[in-house]
């Protein structure tokens, strides 16, 4: 009774630490930070947003903020922040901790407007997926490789007994 225990222990601890070394944490803007005429959606397109990862907004208090906005605010630069109020701090580090869309848009001046700073980003759920199966060419080409190796091995044996 006490092993079960112990195992239930063991895989709940396990679930809990690969979820915390799956997540990231994501510069917005990477070393341009966030910032006026930056293209934040291209920067945005080739990652992959996860619950559990971070995003960290880095720019000189005072010049900029961050504000959390719905799709339409977003479309619109329309700045109207939601319960989360505006981020202020100059390095805003927000916790991605649900899955869906998310929107964030500096709320000074028009710098939404005019100057492109917003992001738009889609939050996936975290999962525990196992590692993609080698295709089938993969696959092929590592038994017609191996097959080749042992007959060479093979013939070059033969050849060694006949010498």
């Amino acid at each position: 009774m006490a092993a079960s225990h112990w195992i239930i222990i063991f895989m709940a601890t396990i679930v809990v630490l690969a979820t915390s070394i799956s997540a990231k944490e994501y510069i917005v803007g990477d070393g341009s930070g966030w910032t006026l005429d930056f293209d934040y959606q291209v920067w945005a397109k080739d990652k992959v947003f996860m619950v559990g990862d971070t995003l960290v907004f880095n720019y000189a208090p005072g010049a900029h903020n961050v504000m959390k906005v719905d799709g339409n605010s977003f479309q619109k630069c329309l700045i109207a922040p939601v319960s989360n109020g505006t981020l202020t701090s100059g390095r805003d580090v927000i916790p991605l901790k649900t899955p869906g869309m998310k929107w964030y848009v500096c709320g000074v001046g028009k710098h939404c407007e005019l100057r492109k700073m917003k992001l738009a980003i889609a939050v996936l759920p975290q999962t525990m997926t196992p590692a993609p199966a080698p295709s089938v060419s993969t696959s092929i080409k590592l038994e017609v490789s191996a097959i080749y190796g042992f007959l060479v091995s093979l013939f070059g044996g033969f050849l060694l007994l006949l010498a």
